[in-house]
């Protein structure tokens, strides 16, 4: 699907109408034929699954330890087989995850987020504490998959984890309030100070946590992620951590990540990601990018992102992976700049076409490369997008009887 027809789709309405009669962008049909009803019709996923996926759901590749295996693999690997409409792959991931991370124990652990081989030879848990971005998202991806496939257990599932989560990661910020912590051990300095990730936190994630759970602190969380996205992006960057300090009994401010420092890379450019899927009528949506304008400047500049910036003083470091070009995709198409959206689509399928080409040598980071590519690409190819209240609007649904009606 084109970009301009993206833009379109996102415009709607009489906006779209004056760009179409302009002669600019041809807009999209409100209705697309839906896709047929069966798995296997999302090309690049399939390649990665196919080959890092093993038979009984576990996720290989996702950690840069060699024999090791993330709780955010897993979650994104159950996200991407809900896009997919892969029932069997998900179940595998599902099943795979409770009995590894959770120790078959779904009701009061939260998934730990190291999993393989040790020194000692033993295939366990390597690290028992969360990480909750992946803790949110597996989280989301059984409340999609009980809607669109009638599965009320992963509903049932869900609600378990997210109670675990409110009970261990939620944390209410004095001048702040509710807030979720990247995890439930090392985050914390004498109660006065916190260490905080902003690409844990998507808002449509958000949405739809507030939307299954209206008394919860979710939607809290959500407004909070925009003002600390706000604060601690100076220079239009968003930084890998931030810190938050408390500065009185009721008062506290945004600072450097204690331990983390101020560079946003790897970790940062999911915030980029995020906000260009958030849906535009969201009240976050042009905070969010206002607050992320500096990516935008300088990827202009020079066609390909950087891999480093400092937050802080805004110097760039490096030309970042592919990964980084298609996580930018949705991002540039928020802004209407459909021109560096195709460049960065462009870069980022030649990269892929040529990992994946037959006898090519896989590369470095693959993983998140491919993550990243799933994410922006699938969005723009309108495999899928997120609706106001943050539940996926999928390219397979209209085909397919098992969906529920909204």
């Amino acid at each position: 699907m084109s970009l301009h027809r993206i833009l379109c789709w996102r415009l709607r309405g009489a906006a779209c109408a004056l760009l179409a009669a302009a002669g600019s962008l041809a807009c999209l049909p409100s209705s697309a034929a839906g896709q047929k009803c069966t798995a296997g019709n999302w090309p690049l996923w399939e390649s990665w699954a196919s080959r890092y996926v093993q038979d009984d759901g576990r996720v290989l590749e996702s950690s840069m330890k060699q024999n090791h295996s993330t709780s955010e693999g897993q979650a994104y690997g159950m996200l991407f087989a809900l896009i997919g409409n892969d029932p069997a792959r998900f179940e595998h991931l599902w099943t795979w995850t409770v009995a590894n991370m959770l120790g078959s124990d779904p009701a009061t652990r939260l998934p730990g987020w190291l999993w393989g081989q040790g020194k000692d030879g033993q295939w366990q848990l390597q690290d028992a504490n969360s990480a909750s971005d992946a803790d949110l998202w597996i989280a989301y991806a059984l409340l999609e998959a009980s809607r669109l496939w009638q599965r009320p257990d992963y509903r049932k599932d869900a609600l378990r984890l997210l109670a675990t989560i409110k009970a261990k990661l939620v944390v209410d910020l004095p001048g702040l309030g509710m807030m979720v912590l990247p995890g439930a051990e090392g985050f914390v300095q004498r109660n006065v100070l916190w260490t905080l990730n902003p690409s844990y936190l998507p808002l449509p994630l958000l949405r739809r946590l507030a939307k299954e759970e209206p008394a919860g602190p979710w939607k809290q969380v959500a407004d909070n992620t925009v003002r600390m996205i706000q604060d601690s992006s100076p220079k239009g960057y968003a930084a890998d951590w931030v810190g938050y300090r408390m500065t009185g009994s009721q008062t506290g401010q945004f600072v450097v990540a204690p331990g983390k420092g101020e560079i946003g890379s790897y970790d940062a450019i999911r915030v980029y990601l995020w906000a260009g899927m958030t849906p535009a009528r969201d009240p976050g949506f042009a905070p969010l990018l206002a607050a992320l304008d500096g990516m935008g400047q300088a990827t202009a500049s020079t066609g390909v992102p950087p891999e480093k910036v400092q937050v802080s003083s805004g110097v760039l470091e490096g030309s970042a992976p592919f990964g980084f070009s298609a996580a930018l995709v949705p991002y540039f198409v928020a802004k209407g700049d459909l021109r560096l959206a195709e460049q960065l689509q462009r870069r980022a399928r030649e990269n892929i076409d040529a990992a994946f080409a037959p006898g090519s040598q896989r590369a470095e980071a693959l993983y998140y490369n491919v993550m990243l590519s799933l994410f922006g690409l699938g969005w723009t190819e309108k495999r899928y997008q997120f609706r106001d209240d943050g539940t996926l609007k999928l390219s397979w649904e209209r085909s397919c009887a098992r969906t529920v009606p909204r």
